[in-house]
């Protein structure tokens, strides 16, 4: 009954929320029932898409709800957070000031900010606007991100100071690692030549530069401006809850913006004409930033390894990331593309530059592999490649990895059945710990249960339960999370605690949970 309410709602939206006004096309058609078809088998409510080729806007419609259960309909004009599709448009910001000579690709960001600092002197001192931008800094995967997501407490600047205790992974320029803080100071980078608070530099010199007039640097910039919003929804135990509560306020520059389709449409047309604005809707500039920044922004800076199935599906030779773009070969065509998730709703922005195509797509579900299929669906249809039906491709590849994720997690949960007792007496683990670059994280005793709850993260409260020996599982009372995390004690020979740490259950925890990069110390042992 939930489906068939579910593709009503489509059917609706297919015919009332179009915002071209020619006759739909064969390849408009293609679409347009791939996205249906995604939505649908994915458990997706809203989605809205746009498509600009040779410089106009051949498609820009809104399918499904804004909010599960009821009836306002996604249009192109709905909000949706981009997330890290924000990183791009802070490049952009940075190419103008390269532009305007106040600044180089090559400029060391000491020079700009004395106060950067990383894990160690050398790497501080070398550390140029490229490598801010390109994801080679040596930190981890998603490293720091606790200081960020969910929600927490402290400010841009706390976080800026903690970067120096965050732990090297790698050797300096040497791999790939995604990290979203680099971008945090990338903002600050901005605010720093221009005397002024990145969200207003995006707002005035991109957004209204552009004629991007719905679109905001982050959902507080909001206000009661606009009421078209939609819903974040994710997808648990089969069934859609709705996740009201996280915006990436903290993530600023590194994924914050809000927008909508027609206003990424226009987004599009600047990136396809590189950096050149070509629009009815604002005169203000002649270019958002030159060519050559342009070309600079999609070279590659970063190698990243090509899976089989890249090569197999999408004859993909090689794969890197320039800055603020993932680019890799797409079918004989140059791909520049990135994604952008929050919880409750993953974003798209995927171009052929050669082809002068580009597509965005944002949705109101995390379903990676809907926006995925939907996009690869695109590109199928307008550069007349040969037919495959990727929501089926990406269902299967989806189900095969919750199946085999599903059979891993049922064993530990067979551990937990075993009721067996810990080593320590409960109050041993209760205490208050500390990690250098977070912070602390308390363990109380009450009630006879074992409470964890991360100072500055609100949302990170949640129950130990004992898996064996000194470790603990902790469930996160906000199930939404989807994070649940082991918490190892590590004891000394005396019987009293040493360090603590934590990592993720699920291997397909969103890596901004970097729980690994945690080393709890008892706070009485940091003195």
């Amino acid at each position: 009954m939930r489906l068939l309410s579910l593709f009503i709602c489509l059917l609706i939206s297919l015919y009332s929320c179009c915002s071209y006004a020619t006759a739909l096309s064969n390849e408009n058609l293609k679409v347009e029932q791939a996205i249906i078809n995604a939505m649908n088998v994915f458990n997706v409510p809203g989605v809205a898409v746009a498509i600009v080729q040779n410089n106009q806007i051949v498609f820009s419609q809104g399918f499904g709800v804004k909010e599960y259960g009821k009836s306002d309909q996604v249009t192109p004009d709905t909000l949706f957070g981009i997330a890290s599709n924000t990183k791009a448009m802070t490049v952009a910001l940075l190419a103008q000031l390269v532009d305007q000579y106040k600044i180089s690709w090559q400029t060391k960001i000491v020079d700009v900010l004395p106060e950067f600092q990383l894990y160690n002197d050398a790497v501080t001192q070398d550390f140029t606007l490229i490598d801010l931008l390109s994801h080679r800094s040596g930190l981890g995967m998603g490293t720091g991100d606790l200081l960020i997501w969910p929600n927490t407490t402290y400010t841009n600047k706390e976080v800026f100071d903690k970067l120096k205790y965050l732990p090297q992974a790698a050797s300096f320029r040497t791999e790939f690692a995604y990290n979203n803080l680099m971008y945090i100071v990338a903002g600050k980078v901005v605010e720093k030549i221009t005397g002024k608070p990145w969200s207003d530099v995006i707002q005035s010199n991109l957004f209204n530069g552009l004629g991007m007039y719905n679109s905001f640097a982050s959902f507080s910039q909001l206000g009661d401006k606009q009421k078209d919003i939609a819903t974040p929804h994710v997808f648990i135990e089969k069934e859609l809850i709705v996740a009201k509560s996280h915006y990436l306020e903290g993530f600023s520059s590194a994924g914050s913006v809000i927008s909508t389709v027609n206003d990424m449409s226009l987004w599009l047309k600047i990136l396809l004409n590189l950096g050149k604005i070509n629009s009815e809707k604002t005169t203000r500039f002649k270019l958002l930033y030159t060519s050559n920044q342009a070309k600079k922004m999609w070279q590659p800076h970063t190698l990243r390894t090509v899976s089989e199935a890249a090569t197999e599906y999408d004859k993909t030779h090689f794969s890197a990331y320039g800055l603020g773009w993932f680019l890799n070969d797409f079918q004989g065509v140059k791909l520049v593309h990135h994604s952008g998730s929050m919880q409750g709703m993953v974003s798209k922005v995927a171009l052929i530059p050669e082809k002068n195509l580009g597509v965005v797509i944002l949705t109101n579900q995390e379903s990676r592999a809907a926006l995925n299929a939907i996009y690869r669906e695109v590109f199928e249809a307008y550069l007349g490649l040969a037919e495959k039906d990727w929501v089926e491709y990406y269902y299967q590849q989806e189900n095969r990895i919750l199946k085999q994720e599903k059979k891993r997690l049922n064993k530990i949960e067979s551990h937990l059945a075993e009721l067996s007792s810990p080593p320590l007496a409960l109050e041993k683990y209760a205490q208050t710990y500390v990690d250098k670059w977070y912070g602390e994280v308390k363990v109380q005793l009450k009630n006879n249960k074992l409470l964890l709850q991360f100072n500055n993260t609100p949302a990170l409260k949640g129950e130990l339960i004992h898996y064996k020996n000194n470790t603990f599982i902790v469930r996160w009372h906000d199930r939404k999370l989807e994070a649940d995390a082991f918490v190892s004690f590590v004891v000394t020979s005396e019987g009293s605690i040493s360090y603590t740490t934590m990592e993720a259950i699920s291997y397909l925890t969103d890596f901004s949970f970097d729980f690994q990069d945690l080393h709890l110390v008892p706070k009485k042992e940091t003195l």
